[in-house]
């Protein structure tokens, strides 16, 4: 959120071209450190925590800074619309504008000025589940959704993030090379997202948390691509736990969302 890094938006939101889907395959590594909690105790510690208790829906809107070369190049309001576990809109610019992703399921709906122009998978990298959706499946269901987002759940290890404790789902200490999860090992939630496919990396920071709705909302979020910082997020006037109809997430039938 963007709770969702949109790669193609980035490209200019008349190109509608798919984001890149990692197939990195899980490779063999030495055991985890004796003593330290698995990726499975981990992602359990945060269903526990949350599930039943986090907040539902969720709206904001988002100043977004666009990069090229590190340089900013375009900044731009969006307007987001969430309900868990897996329905989320993004409005790109004015109510007027047409200009629109609909998230649901596994599908993604790109609409520009008002039309149709693109359907995909839902390429948005595991974002909704990971940042609350999660909390809305059965335990044994998120284990699942994990391993098709290709995080290796037999890796798993403690560190420390900007000076805080975290815990690292998918990756050997040191090995930055591997898609992976950094939590906050006190409040459990998403600080710091890597994911890899092929030549392409992708890191993403999620930070200035706060608490709200049973939950946390990140506020401030960083894309970097290759090492070079390519959006940049900044929330604003979010709300939890108010009704979306389901109608703002139907893309057979475009409708102003605010």
């Amino acid at each position: 959120m963007s709770r969702i890094f949109l790669i193609t938006v980035l490209a200019g939101l008349t190109a509608f071209t798919p984001a890149p889907t990692s197939r990195l395959s899980p490779t063999s590594q030495p055991a985890p450190t004796p003593g330290a909690p698995s990726a499975r105790d981990i992602i359990k510690k945060m269903h526990d925590r949350y599930a039943g208790k986090w907040y539902h829906s969720f709206t904001f809107n988002q100043t977004t800074e666009v990069y090229r070369n590190d340089s900013l190049k375009s900044t731009q309001t969006w307007y987001e619309f969430i309900r868990f576990p897996d329905r989320f809109r993004m409005d790109f610019g004015s109510a007027d504008s047409g200009n629109a992703a609909i998230f649901r399921g596994d599908s993604c709906y790109r609409f520009h000025s008002g039309k149709l122009r693109g359907v995909t998978i839902n390429n948005n990298e595991g974002l909704i589940f990971l940042l609350g959706g999660m909390f809305f499946y059965p335990l044994d269901q998120t284990y699942t959704i994990f391993d098709s987002l290709h995080y290796n759940l037999d890796k798993a290890h403690e560190d420390t993030w900007k000076g805080q404790p975290v815990y690292v789902i998918g990756a050997d200490k040191g090995d930055d090379n591997v898609n992976q999860l950094w939590i906050d090992r006190q409040n459990l939630y998403l600080v710091r997202m890597i994911k890899v496919d092929g030549q392409s990396k992708l890191e993403a920071l999620f930070e200035d948390w706060k608490p709200l709705g049973g939950g946390w909302i990140e506020t401030k979020c960083s894309f970097y691509l290759n090492g070079k910082l390519a959006q940049a997020e900044t929330y604003h006037d979010y709300k939890t736990n108010i009704l979306i109809e389901d109608r703002i997430f139907d893309p057979a039938n475009l409708i102003r969302s605010h």
